[in-house]
């Protein structure tokens, strides 16, 4: 089963070069055993666009959905057997990138 784990954070400055080297290693970690699917980091949430193209014409609004201090700042998709090895990952993974972790199923 796959899931998304989506690093959440909650400050404006960039990884440190210490935790940069931490999620090369947890990364290697998960090709090596065949957890990773797909991951990649995010720019800062200000770099956003949002698009709503529900009603009449396109609206296009500079910066995220959501106005809140945390923010959706890179993912990964794991491959994992069942919730508790995707658990323990991301746990990992928080660790590593010394932020906070979601786990979500994909359905």
């Amino acid at each position: 089963m796959q899931y998304l784990i989506s690093v959440i954070h909650d400050r404006p400055d960039p990884a440190t070069p210490e935790e940069d080297a931490a999620i090369d290693v947890f990364n290697d970690r998960l090709r090596a055993e065949g957890n990773r699917v797909f991951a990649g980091g995010l720019a800062a949430s200000d770099t956003a666009t949002v698009i709503d193209n529900r009603g009449e014409a396109a609206l296009v609004t500079d910066g995220p959905f959501v106005e809140s201090k945390e923010y959706l700042a890179g993912f990964c998709i794991v491959e994992a057997r069942d919730l508790d090895v995707a658990l323990k990952l991301a746990a990992d993974g928080s660790k590593a990138c010394n932020r906070k972790i979601e786990v979500r199923p994909f359905q």
